[in-house]
């Protein structure tokens, strides 16, 4: 994406799209990055559906994803029209939190800085802005990781050594070393959300239990030197899922699991075959509306 000289305050992009069609809609703009918010649906099932951005969208990556999205929503060639704006003088991200209720997943209670109420009793509070990293808790691939890991909690399963890979804004590695109390290696390949991952981890208080690196998948050094991991959760898409199995099964543990999440109900049979070729078997799924995600072990 290039910036704008009249949107250094970011940009919004809106439109209207079927209330059955979101997921598919949200995976196909989840390369643009920003933060994403719907509305309720009307009398005929349409949502509004605002994504707020940092800098100004490449039309043509929108124009596209939108299209993708109502292609494989049924809309054939009918994609609707959208409109893309520089936002006024103000704190874009802040506006868009104020829409944003906290959510709970389990024990995990996420929440804005802009929530003033008091986390449930017993829960595990994590701070969580909007901001320009995917994974703030409120997709339902991350809510099935969350599940699956606090169930994973619950059996019994402990870890030394910990890895998310594809980490966003960290979420998913600061409930792994709040349920544990162990460190976790969280990584991705995008520079902004790293650094969006160790602000949230100053935030929480948690930057000295969760390391957050830059790491083009399993091929660096900072995560190589730490494998192999007891626990690794993955929540990225189907397509990157298949193609780092081979690495994924390298780097996990005898007796080791892995939560793979980003998927849509209909890939599950190639996320999954493709991890049972590498050695992995099937512990547990968790289906959440058109998202999947599977808990996948590595037998000793």
């Amino acid at each position: 994406m290039t910036k704008s000289d009249d949107g250094g305050n970011g940009w919004r992009v809106d439109l209207e799209f079927p209330a059955d069609g979101l997921a598919v809609l949200e995976e196909a703009l989840m390369p643009l990055g920003g933060a994403l918010v719907t509305g309720g649906p009307d009398d005929k099932g349409v949502v509004p559906v605002v994504l707020y951005l940092g800098q100004e969208p490449d039309r043509a990556a929108l124009t596209a994803a939108v299209s993708l999205a109502a292609l494989a929503s049924g809309l054939g060639q009918n994609a609707p029209a959208y409109k893309a704006e520089p936002l006024p003088p103000t704190d874009w991200v802040s506006e868009s939190q104020k829409s944003l209720p906290p959510i709970t997943a389990g024990r995990v209670y996420i929440h804005g800085s802009h929530v003033t109420e008091t986390p449930p009793e017993g829960s595990i509070s994590l701070l969580i802005d909007a901001n320009q990293a995917f994974g703030t808790g409120r997709h339902e691939t991350t809510r099935g990781c969350l599940l699956a890991l606090q169930d994973l909690h619950e059996q019994g399963v402990v870890y030394e050594r910990a890895l998310d890979m594809g980490c966003g804004s960290g979420v998913l590695a600061m409930a792994m070393t709040r349920l544990w109390s162990r460190p976790v290696l969280a990584v991705d390949n995008d520079r902004d959300s790293v650094l969006v991952a160790q602000e949230n981890l100053r935030l929480n208080g948690l930057s000295s239990a969760v390391r957050a690196e830059l790491s083009d998948g399993y091929n660096s050094d900072v995560v190589r030197d730490s494998a192999p991991y007891h626990l690794i959760v993955a929540n990225i898409l189907a397509g990157p899922l298949c193609e780092m199995a081979d690495d994924l099964a390298a780097n996990l543990a005898s007796g080791g699991y892995a939560v793979l999440s980003g998927l849509l109900d209909h890939q599950e049979r190639e996320v999954g075959d493709r991890h049972l070729e590498v050695g992995l078997e099937l512990v547990a799924r968790y289906p959440l509306d058109e998202w999947m995600t599977l808990v996948l072990r590595r037998p000793l």
